[in-house]
């Protein structure tokens, strides 16, 4: 079974509550088996909307990585996210 990424682009409109969210997601992406691959830091924006916040964590499969967002202990962190950012959210499987 493939692996897959979770990618963010994150504009964050207050940072703690913010700040909150990823204390919890932090957890509950640990628990499903994600890794952190980039978490901010340094890009470039080549082309479509710039969002100062760029996330990508590796989980064992596409089936982990979506069994994460809906699972209660993301969803709770999720509430701290609503209002306190501007984001898009993928999971894209790798290719062999």
């Amino acid at each position: 079974m493939p692996t897959a990424f979770w990618i963010a682009h994150v504009h964050v409109t207050d940072a703690e509550a913010y700040g909150r969210y990823a204390k919890g997601a932090t957890e509950a992406i640990a628990a499903h088996g994600g890794v952190f691959l980039a978490r901010g830091g340094r890009y470039v924006q080549l082309e479509g909307n710039d969002r100062s916040r760029n996330v990508v964590a590796r989980f064992p499969s596409l089936e982990a990585a979506v069994e994460c967002y809906n699972s209660p202990a993301y969803q709770a962190a999720l509430e701290h996210a609503k209002g306190a950012a501007v984001r898009d959210l993928v999971v894209v499987e790798a290719a062999d």
